[in-house]
């Protein structure tokens, strides 16, 4: 597969599964975490879709197209893991999705920082919450949910968090 086809497909499965969150969590209250604003892409998807959501948008060093770009109070700029830990107050309440566009290409580096950040996106989470992702995340309170069809496995990543069982 070329890299522009493969490209087209990844954008293709966020889409569907962004569409497919939204519905799961509209009755559910709170704001959304986006994560790696990129180009700011998906955040644009999020504001057009969902006008009515706070989005709070994590990026390290933010060189999105200006129209993609949040406003101050909505971007929280900085290490993913210092800012996610720090971020309760400043969002208010738990949020309903996440949506965390945070690979580099590199798998290790990718696994990594999924296992590193993975605790602290959990802690800003409503019960029920869904999380997308493009890496594999390992949390003991996330279950795996179906992928939307057309969106291959291991393409994408869906979660709904619950703390059934958890004490």
């Amino acid at each position: 597969m070329s890299r522009l086809d493969s490209a087209i497909r990844r954008l293709q499965a966020q889409r569907l599964c962004l569409n497919a969150a939204v519905a799961y969590v509209e009755e559910l209250p709170g704001p959304f975490l986006e994560l790696g604003l990129g180009n700011g892409r998906t955040y644009d998807h999020l504001r057009e879709i969902t006008p009515n959501r706070d989005i709070y948008v994590f990026e390290r060093r933010p060189a999105a197209h200006p129209d993609c770009t949040p406003a101050v109070e909505f971007l929280i700029q900085g290490n993913f893991k210092e800012t996610l830990e720090k971020a309760s107050s400043r969002i208010g309440q738990p949020a309903a999705l996440a949506h965390c566009d945070i690979g580099s290409g590199n798998l290790v580096v990718d696994k990594a920082l999924a296992a590193q950040i993975g605790p602290a996106i959990s802690a800003l989470l409503a019960e029920d919450a869904i999380v997308l992702s493009d890496q594999l995340f390992n949390c003991s309170d996330w279950i795996a949910i179906q992928l939307p069809v057309g969106v291959a496995a291991g393409r994408y990543y869906m979660y709904r968090k619950s703390n059934i069982g958890k004490h």
